[in-house]
């Protein structure tokens, strides 16, 4: 089963292609924390580059193309992480310590890179034009700014392994709505942080 994103710039990948285990999921908070540590300072690195990718676009319309990589590269990354643990528990299969793309890797995301941007929307796009998402992706995800944890795809995501405890098989619509959720959060995540001016749809699935 597999659930992909094609037309929207933002290009969200999750496989459930190898059932996870029963058991392994009531422990991986515990294995996530050295992604967690690795993700805090390049999360600060992603922060610091936004700032520069906002002048950069204000003055010359583009996003320059090695940090575009790099800040897509910390959303894969992020991604994979969230996949692995409580944002799907979609594999067992440990992520990768890498901002690159890995076709072996059943999470992955990509990001268009634009050939121009807009200079006047970079001022509005990441809060008053997102204010909507950002209410709708808060309940998704739990806390302010949807990254807090411990919302309904938190709660989605462990319903599942529960029942998953008992049967031994991940309910094939609780993997598609957390993966919908998710993606719908990526989508608002790469606008905010000006990697297209493309408004992101308020759906779902593809």
């Amino acid at each position: 089963m597999t659930t992909e994103k094609k037309t929207y710039p933002v290009n969200l990948k999750g496989e459930l292609s190898i059932p996870p285990g029963r058991w392994v999921w009531l422990f991986k908070w515990l294995l996530a924390i050295p992604h967690y540590l690795v993700l805090i300072p390049i999360w600060i690195a992603f922060c610091v580059g936004w700032v520069i990718a906002f002048f950069a676009i204000l003055f010359t319309g583009k996003y320059p193309k090695g940090l575009f990589d790099f800040s897509v590269g910390v959303l894969r990354w992020s991604w994979r992480v969230g996949f692995y643990s409580y944002q799907a528990l979609g594999t067992d299969k440990y992520p990768p310590f890498s901002l690159d793309p890995d076709p072996n890797y059943p999470a992955d995301l990509e990001v268009a890179y634009p050939e121009k941007l807009s200079r006047g929307l970079i001022w509005v796009k990441w809060w008053l034009l997102a204010i909507p998402h950002w209410i709708i992706v808060g309940i998704f995800q739990g806390g302010y700014g949807g990254r807090g944890g411990g919302g309904i795809v938190t709660l989605v995501a462990i319903v599942a392994a529960i029942i998953m405890l008992f049967t031994g098989n991940y309910i094939k619509e609780f993997f598609k709505l957390a993966i919908g959720m998710n993606r719908w959060s990526y989508r608002l995540f790469a606008y905010v942080s000006l990697m297209t001016d493309v408004y992101p749809p308020f759906r779902l699935d593809d």
